[in-house]
């Protein structure tokens, strides 16, 4: 349809060679954190990322998260910031608590410090959803920070 012909568009990037990426991993439930990892880094050099602009941190639980890419996002040395973990369900409330405080926390970084955040932080009924999906959330946040870095950067390039 030609209609949108005449709007500015711009167009998705998963052009990693230029980017600074600051991984934070949960070491609660460290094998399918290190499954995220694995996938995730491999991502990351599919998209042309250099091993030596990637900077892992590792923290106690995802609760822990936030405050690690708060301190990275405020270092000025990252284009985009990675969480990774797992929050699995138990028989307490528990569940709730850390996976919403979590992932608000990862909201309010990213909106208070202008470095966007990929959220790869699985939350499951169970060790083997999380084990399932750990490949495919690893690849696609690598891809989402790939994505997010590069359009803000172009946003910062417009002239309005």
């Amino acid at each position: 349809m030609a209609y949108f012909d005449n709007i500015l568009e711009i167009e998705a990037s998963l052009d990693g060679s230029e980017l600074h990426i600051g991984i934070v991993m949960s070491r609660f439930n460290v094998d399918v954190g290190e499954g995220l990892l694995s996938a995730c880094t491999d991502e990351l050099k599919k998209c042309g990322t250099q091993d030596s602009n990637i900077l892992l941190v590792t923290v106690p639980g995802a609760l822990e998260i936030p405050l690690a890419l708060q301190k990275m996002a405020l270092s000025d040395q990252f284009d985009v910031l990675i969480a990774l973990g797992a929050v699995v369900r138990g028989d307490t409330y528990h569940f709730e608590v850390v996976s919403n405080e979590s992932t608000g926390g990862l909201t309010s970084v990213q909106l208070d410090t202008g470095i966007p955040i990929a959220n790869g932080i699985l939350t499951t009924e169970t060790d083997d959803q999380a084990i399932s999906r750990m490949h495919k959330k690893g690849t696609e946040v690598a891809q989402a920070a790939v994505e997010m870095a590069n359009l803000l950067s172009k946003l910062d390039d417009i002239n309005p």
